[in-house]
């Protein structure tokens, strides 16, 4: 029985792990399931230890798992051999600072912010919820020390909503383009073309559609994962969670597909960067769709589970950073050291094929 059950945790382990092929357009509710992945990789590991500490000849079948499931593994925890970026590669940092006030744990947070984008010395900072509107200025005079050229992007503005994207990089800004696409409400994605010495590098900032949890939501969900919930609720709870998180999958695919095909047209034109808050998990069709066109940085030379988005219960990698095939990355990880925000900083060195 114990045998059949971890061959039973395996295949499911098996079909989430390769969820992040179905499209939420066409089935939403199956498209959540990818959160799971994580919880089913513990159960096979407890399943592991059992069979070493009670029957060692059975551990072969928790083994066996984790090795035919090593892609969706390799995605969400990924071990790769670090190397040093050579002295000519670039140095990008991508961040949501969430209106400079995420973590509410500094009252000047968006000086906080700005000192440790200073002392990072990226090239490119490509910035999510860049909203501070009484600060834009002073911001954009502060940065012009370390960063000479800086722009934003008003996604939304009105009475109840503000959202922008900023670039601050040390390239001189060619154009800039506003990427449309259907079902966003306050979320967006723009391009910049950067001068990089003799050539052009195309940069796609995104801040994808958010699931819209609020408080309550995110309350139950930790009560759901505590086990504290009143077994009358927890069906009825999980149910409006999942219905939430497939409606914002089926918009955010679409989303998605509106920037994959704005890129293609680009590759092998320019070298591109695409980056920011997918508000989506490493299994997940976002992630999948994104690397079909370009390579996920984080996979191919991170380590580790990499966890951007710091809020209990809600850990999870839903900040990403992609290249072309024309640039090789390096280093690719998430910046626990700074948390003036609700989320970590993705920082990744990325060097041409071909020198600029």
């Amino acid at each position: 029985m114990m045998t059949g059950a971890n061959v039973a945790t395996v295949i499911v382990m098996l079909l989430v792990g390769y969820s992040d092929r179905i499209n939420p357009s066409d089935h939403p509710l199956m498209s959540t399931v990818g959160m799971a992945f994580p919880i089913l990789l513990v159960i096979n590991m407890a399943f592991l230890l059992f069979w070493l500490i009670f029957k060692w000849s059975r551990a072969w079948v928790p083994a066996v798992g984790f090795v035919i499931a090593y892609v969706p593994i390799s995605i969400y925890m990924p071990i790769n051999v670090v190397f040093s970026p050579p002295d000519d590669a670039i140095k990008l940092v991508s961040y949501n600072v969430c209106s400079y006030n995420g973590n509410f744990k500094y009252q000047q947070g968006f000086e906080k912010i700005s000192d440790y984008l200073h002392e990072e010395q990226p090239d490119i900072v490509c910035l999510q919820e860049d909203n501070d509107v009484l600060r834009r200025n002073a911001f954009s005079e502060y940065e012009k020390k370390g960063f000479p050229y800086n722009d934003t992007i008003v996604l939304c503005c009105d009475e109840l909503r503000y959202n922008g994207l900023g670039i601050h990089t040390r390239y001189p800004i060619i154009r800039r383009e506003r990427i449309n696409y259907p079902t966003a409400s306050n979320n967006g994605s723009a391009a910049w073309w950067l001068q990089v010495g003799k050539d052009t590098l195309l940069v796609v900032n995104n801040h994808f559609e958010s699931c819209h949890l609020n408080q309550q939501d995110r309350q139950q969900y930790r009560q759901l994962l505590k086990g504290e919930m009143a077994r009358d609720s927890v069906r009825a709870e999980s149910q409006l969670l999942m219905v939430k998180l497939a409606e914002a999958n089926a918009k955010r695919s679409k989303q998605i597909e509106a920037v994959c095909d704005f890129v293609d047209q680009y590759i092998g034109r320019y070298p591109i960067i695409v980056c920011g808050d997918f508000n989506d998990n490493p299994i997940s069709f976002s992630r999948h769709r994104m690397a079909k066109s370009l390579t996920d940085c984080f996979k191919e030379t991170g380590r580790g589970i990499g966890l951007s988005y710091n809020q209990k219960a809600f850990s999870f990698r839903i900040d990403h950073v992609f290249c072309s095939s024309n640039i090789t990355p390096y280093q690719c990880h998430v910046d626990t050291k700074m948390d003036a925000s609700d989320h970590y900083p993705m920082v990744c060195w990325l060097k041409f094929d071909v020198n600029p």
